[in-house]
């Protein structure tokens, strides 16, 4: 199949496409700081500089693309037509070099959540959203109780 785009207009599309402040981190930041949780964006001396991070709750959040980062059984995931064996490699370095760098993360003490693209779409945002919080409140909680219970 031939791409239905010419090169030039691949190549401005494909430069559009950022992987900071995103419509999903922002959906994301915005609802943490209207519930009035803090945050820093994109520390770099973190590994794989992870989109939210809330250093008080030592927990990190990543707002991941679901093409970019290979969303599993996601309609959001498929691969091109076109130069496929080229993007089914890229993918897959991208899913094991997130694997590496959540595990990382978690061997320094942190909690990781990971949040897809899909999951921020109107019909399922909200749902998601509250989630989000909750986990973080259990977080909240689990340190509150490993600092005072013993």
């Amino acid at each position: 199949m031939v791409d239905v785009l010419t090169k030039e207009q691949r190549r401005k599309c494909m430069s559009n496409i950022r992987s900071k402040n995103t419509r999903p981190e922002i959906l994301v930041r915005k609802y943490l700081f209207s519930q009035g949780i803090r945050f820093r964006v994109n520390v770099k001396k973190l590994p794989g500089t992870p989109d939210i991070v809330l250093r008080k709750y030592r927990t990190v959040i990543f707002v991941n693309g679901c093409f970019w980062h290979g969303h599993e059984g996601c309609k959001y995931y498929v691969l091109p037509k076109t130069n496929t064996e080229f993007w089914k490699e890229k993918i897959e370095k991208n899913k094991e070099r997130d694997l590496k760098e959540r595990m990382q993360l978690r061997t320094m003490g942190w909690h990781v959540i990971l949040l897809w693209e899909c999951q921020l779409k109107s019909k399922v945002r909200d749902q998601n959203l509250k989630g989000l919080l909750y986990t973080l409140n259990k977080i909240v909680l689990e340190n509150y109780n490993a600092k005072h219970i013993d």
